[in-house]
């Protein structure tokens, strides 16, 4: 498991590529539907702002709840693991859904 800083690190920089490429697009291609393309750009930008936000979690529990270190350790382990898969499934399902609206607005091939 990476450590938050760099979780954090790899979501700004998902969410920023992301967000060049609907700049891009836009530019290139959607001068029509400027309204959808700003939209897509939101809302990646609310996808980082939340999923920062999820990475930047606490435990919650101290050792002296546990019996000894190595229960807390597991426990600690246990619950970061579960919440680092919680993340992933949501960041890569709002990113599948972010791309979809973003090919629906490219331009068909004829």
């Amino acid at each position: 498991m990476a450590n938050k800083r760099q979780i954090k690190k790899a979501i700004q920089n998902a969410c920023g590529e992301i967000a060049s490429e609907c700049i891009f697009a836009e530019s290139a291609f959607g001068a029509d539907k400027i309204e959808e393309w700003d939209s897509i750009i939101i809302d990646t930008a609310l996808l980082q702002q939340e999923a920062v936000n999820r990475v930047s979690n606490q435990f919650g529990k101290k050792v002296k709840d546990f019996a000894n270190r190595k229960e807390y350790n597991k426990a600690r382990r246990a619950y970061f693991k579960q919440c680092e898969k919680e993340l992933s499934e949501y960041f890569r399902a709002e990113v599948e859904n972010i791309a979809k609206r973003m090919n629906e607005l490219m331009p068909s091939k004829k």
